[in-house]
Formats: C-alpha cells, structure tokens, sequence
C-alpha cells in the first residue's frame, strides 16, 4: 500500500478557510479515485467529498481539486463551522463505487482540523 502524504489543517475560528493538500505517488494517483473522509471524536469515519461528489453538509463551502503535474489533491473548506471539527483523512481507492463503500487501497496519515465558534 502506498501512504499518502497529508498536510494543512489546524485552528481555524467558525466562519474561516483551511486548505488541505495530499500527495501519492504516481502510480497511485494515476490509478485511483481519490477522496476526502473525516471522523469526529465518538462518530464514524465519513466521505465528505471526492472529485465528482460532496457530502451535502459541505456542499457549497468544501472544493475538492487536483494538481496532475504534482500528483496532489486539495481540499478547500470555507465557512468552516464547529460541527466541522475532525481528522481529515486522503484516501485512495480504485473506483468511486469502492471510495464510497470504504474499501480504502491506501491513507493518508490525517490531519485535525479544529473549528472554535
């Protein structure tokens, strides 16, 4: 399994904007669907967004986005809100069916977001 590199993330007051980067090697990035999950302290990991679906709590305020040349996804969260507070975690998988089920091929090593209202 490839690791997927993550960076960003941190403190951010309610109503701010944090981006996200995670880097995969070429390999995987050429051949997977990459995605973003999130897991709140007690509550299960959850899909947010990946390159052609968001979770509807975000739509509108998260942007998924890829820089090919640097085998880099982002993950643009404006308006953040307290309820958005969790790890945030890259994943990899070989399809969307599977990005959706969870059945993850490779992580990213997470990164906390905190949101302070």
């Amino acid at each position: 399994q490839d690791q997927l590199v993550e960076s960003g993330g941190g403190l951010v007051q309610a109503g701010g904007s944090l981006r996200l980067s995670c880097t995969a090697s070429a390999r995987t990035y050429s051949r997977s669907t990459m995605g973003w999950f999130r897991q709140a302290p007690g509550k299960e990991p959850e899909l947010v967004t990946s390159n052609i679906w968001h979770a509807d709590s975000v739509k509108g305020r998260f942007t998924f986005s890829r820089d090919n040349a640097k085998n880099t996804v982002f993950l643009q969260m404006n308006s953040l809100k307290p309820e958005d507070t969790a790890v945030y975690y890259c994943a990899a998988a070989s399809n969307p069916y599977e990005l959706h089920r969870g059945q993850i091929d490779s992580w990213g090593q997470g990164t906390q977001v905190t949101v302070s209202s």
